[in-house]
């Protein structure tokens, strides 16, 4: 792809929220956007250096002969209460409910795993 079609939206200036350099410099190279507080949209230059990073991580975990999982990003509510950071976290926290037994039924898969 032509870099004059490639979507790279940069900024002038630095983000008055983004403190942090690196944040500063993500925002600001076009690598990502903030959707709210805490929520941010990997636009595809960050996306394609993400990916890259990844590979980098994955061939090095093979060389030593380590093994990739993957765990969900939703959790059932008894491991954060077992950790007693389940009451910690606000409204921040998206909390759901099981329809049938108001908890995850995979709980106990994922203790006895």
């Amino acid at each position: 792809m032509r870099r004059s079609r490639y979507f790279l939206p940069t900024l002038r200036e630095n983000p008055a929220e983004a403190q942090i350099v690196s944040h500063r410099l993500m925002l600001r190279a076009g690598m990502i956007r903030q959707s709210s507080a805490g929520i941010y949209s990997w636009l595809p230059l960050g996306h394609r250096v993400l990916r890259k990073i990844e590979q980098v991580v994955r061939e090095e975990m093979n060389a030593a002969g380590c093994q990739e999982i993957l765990m969900p990003a939703v959790q059932p509510a008894e491991l954060w209460e077992e950790s007693g950071r389940y009451q910690d976290y606000g409204k921040e926290m998206l909390r759901f409910t099981d329809s049938t037994t108001g908890r995850c039924s995979s709980a106990r898969l994922m203790r006895r795993s």
